[in-house]
């Protein structure tokens, strides 16, 4: 059986289910993540968007554009606005889901730290973590 991740916003208005393993963990300290999440971190856990449901959905969506130059649609609670979930230009099969959304994050492992050189520099970073100073080129990366 496959696992099922499931999570919301803060006010409960959005509720949500990923099922399976995450694609891909990334750790953030871009402009972007920075404040998207109001912290010095951002956690994304990308799961296929196919494997993303959605339960008493009421998002909004907005564009941008990411440090990188390429567009970002996130979207957010319009009551409380928990920003949730977003999808990236270079990544469109793929949902990112914020990591401090899920019920029981324990799951999360970070396999990459994206703009790691905007690091906090008092924050250590061990285990097998590639550190990526900036995004990659290449999505598989």
């Amino acid at each position: 059986m496959e696992a099922i991740h499931e999570g919301g916003c803060v006010c409960g208005a959005v509720r949500f289910r990923a099922i399976g393993q995450p694609r891909r963990v990334s750790l953030c300290s871009c402009s972007w993540c920075r404040k998207r999440t109001g912290s010095l971190i951002g956690v994304s856990v990308y799961f296929d968007k196919n494997n993303v449901q959605f339960i008493n959905a009421e998002l909004k969506t907005h564009q941008l554009l990411s440090d990188a130059g390429r567009w970002v649609e996130c979207q957010f609670c319009e009551h409380c606005g928990s920003a949730l979930t977003w999808t990236l230009e270079f990544l469109p099969e793929y949902r990112g889901i914020a990591g401090g959304a899920f019920d029981a994050p324990m799951f999360i492992q970070p396999e990459r730290y994206v703009y790691y050189q905007n690091k906090p520099e008092w924050l250590e970073i061990n285990g097998d973590i590639r550190r990526c100073p900036l995004m990659p080129e290449s999505p598989s990366h």
